[in-house]
């Protein structure tokens, strides 16, 4: 139950946080707060849920930390504008999940296409939403 994950989403052990985190049953409202925790790994996992609101995400996309960045730009659940930020990140694995994402925009997508390294740019082929060349 909720209440129950609630509860667990508070306990002292990051690694009963993470699974908490990463619960397909855990509420929005709790992934909120998980998405604020002190532990970068705890962060993470919430950046990965889909169930995570749209505004803990935009707070994830600017965390200090790479991997809770690139969960966040994974997520499916993360605002168009908010990819777009993601796409800027000086970290090529972000830049790799902002291309990925299917929510990405196609102009972000378009940027992403030029990058520098080739794996973005091998993401953002990959992205069905990629527009064709003109």
């Amino acid at each position: 139950p909720a209440e129950t994950l609630a509860e667990l989403a508070e306990d002292e052990d990051w690694r009963v946080r993470i699974n908490a985190a990463s619960n397909p049953n855990t509420s929005a409202e709790t992934l909120a707060e998980l998405a604020k925790d002190r532990d970068w790994y705890v962060r993470s996992y919430a950046a990965g849920n889909p169930n995570t609101p749209a505004e803990a995400l935009a707070k994830l996309a600017k965390d200090r930390d790479r991997i809770v960045r690139s969960n966040a730009a994974d997520n499916p659940n993360t605002p168009a504008e908010t990819l777009a930020e993601l796409a800027k990140d000086e970290d090529i694995y972000v830049r790799c999940s902002a291309a990925s994402n299917p929510n990405t925009p196609a102009e972000t997508l378009v940027e992403l296409s030029k990058d520098g390294d080739w794996r973005v740019r091998s993401s953002a082929a990959s992205n069905p939403n990629t527009p064709k060349k003109q």
